[in-house]
């Protein structure tokens, strides 16, 4: 299913980039077209298939109010027809080919994929240079298309106690930058949404100077070049429209969102403002807060799960979330929800300590081996599939981060010290920088039984 990405709740795209980048000379291989459009490629001949991703720099961050949701509206769009190709018929070829095909939006791109034999990949470049170039944005096809999205809002956010819990949390912890909406959108621009604004999107953003194709798999990179200039080499450039950068103020102190929603257990949300990922070569304090997450939280022994939950038994869970690549301003979040007899009070109360002993005490050394250990073998796993290779390609050029900095950024958090990790809990975690979220459970009243307990989402 298609479906708008929610909150990252994952470990982050560059690091996995990093590990699956070849030693080989050159490979990943890139040319650009005439047109502005970038092709990327990655040789993988352990099986005779490909990915064909393309993706478009542009998400929900681009989006102004009133419009909210647009940019996934279109992504639901793109499957509804040209003037060759019929409405639901692009899943049918890709069906037809042996492969398969979905597509997602997140706050800063959206991106179409298809994985199929390695000699279908002309016909994939064929069907999504046709949609590129030649969409059909019917209105009967939108008012339909329409409906499905505002459900698919209602499951998966009105209905969803936490989900509706993270939605809050990011518009009050965001006052003027536009992570403050909600990938899916406000349920009353979707209502008074219209193909207009669909068609609009489109005709501004889906140019082939404001996308780039990634191809993984047993493929050899100059035939996909010449592949790619046959299919898209003829698309025109057009020019983008202004993006005018919209920076968040400053915040100055703490802020509290409450929910209530049918739940069988309260949760809790500490989001930190942090700094993220801007240049591979120079910045140091992401990297050290990406070992600082995976020491709370990055395995069985991490400490989250072997004070708090096991030891002194006041979280049934507790986790963290940290994002180092974004195009907009990034967040570290602490989560968790209370165990049986205990109160959310207590357990913001336990996170908390645990962040003052890395402030007071630092890391050991032990601690800093075995989180890079299990961030690298969790990647090196995660990344054994040509999709993966290809996905974390994607999202690193969707956020400004090149591709060919992989290395860079790999040596760059293997050498993270202990005395980092202490200067950027020192440093990040303090209330002036902090939004708390708290979901109050409300009576179930026989509705369907919600998640006891925080997850990743």
């Amino acid at each position: 299913m298609r479906t708008a990405s929610r909150l990252r709740l994952l470990i982050t795209p560059w690091l996995a980039a990093a590990v699956c980048a070849a030693p080989a000379l050159a490979n990943p291989y890139e040319t650009r077209l005439d047109n502005g459009l970038r092709v990327i490629v990655k040789e993988d001949r352990r099986a005779p298939t490909a990915v064909h991703m393309v993706w478009y720099r542009i998400g929900s961050m681009d989006e102004v109010d009133g419009t909210s949701g647009v940019a996934h509206v279109l992504e639901h769009m793109m499957f509804k027809g040209t003037p060759t190709v019929g409405p639901g018929e692009f899943n049918k070829r890709v069906a037809a080919a042996g492969g398969r095909d979905n597509a997602f939006t997140s706050r800063d791109y959206t991106a179409y994929f298809q994985q199929i034999p390695r000699e279908k990949l002309g016909e994939m470049m064929a069907l999504e240079a046709d949609r590129m170039r030649h969409l059909n944005v019917d209105a009967s096809e939108f008012a339909q298309e329409i409906k499905v999205v505002m459900e698919e809002r209602r499951m998966r956010t009105d209905d969803d106690p936490q989900a509706k819990l993270f939605e809050q949390m990011n518009a009050v912890a965001f006052q003027a930058h536009p992570y403050r909406r909600p990938i899916i959108g406000w349920m009353s621009d979707l209502e008074n949404m219209s193909a207009a604004d669909a068609k609009a999107w489109y005709d501004n953003w889906y140019v082939p100077n404001n996308a780039y194709v990634v191809v993984t798999g047993d493929v050899d990179h100059k035939a996909v070049f010449a592949l790619a200039q046959q299919h898209y080499g003829a698309l025109p450039a057009r020019a983008l429209p202004l993006r005018k950068e919209q920076v968040e103020p400053r915040q100055e102190g703490p802020r509290r969102v409450t929910v209530k929603a049918p739940a069988e257990l309260p949760v809790l949300i500490m989001g930190y403002k942090m700094p993220i990922l801007r240049d591979a070569r120079q910045d140091r304090e992401p990297y050290a807060l990406e070992i600082l997450a995976s020491i709370l939280d990055g395995h069985d022994a991490a400490r989250f799960n072997r004070k708090l939950v096991r030891e002194d038994k006041v979280a049934l869970s507790a986790g963290v979330s940290y994002d180092s690549t974004a195009r907009g301003p990034g967040m570290l979040y602490l989560y968790g929800s209370p165990a049986e007899g205990r109160s959310v009070a207590e357990l913001e109360s336990a996170l908390r300590e645990e962040i003052k002993r890395i402030q007071e005490q630092g890391v050991s050394a032990a601690e800093l081996r075995r989180s890079k250990a299990q961030l690298i073998a969790g990647q090196v796993y995660k990344l054994d599939s040509m999709f993966g290779q290809a996905m974390e390609i994607g999202q690193m050029e969707a956020v400004g981060l090149p591709w060919q900095d992989v290395e860079v950024m790999r040596e760059r958090l293997q050498n993270v010290s202990a005395a980092e990790v202490q200067a950027v809990a020192k440093k990040y975690f303090n209330d002036d920088a902090l939004t708390v979220g708290i979901l109050d459970p409300q009576p179930l009243d026989g509705k369907p039984r919600r998640p006891a307990v925080a997850v990743r989402h």
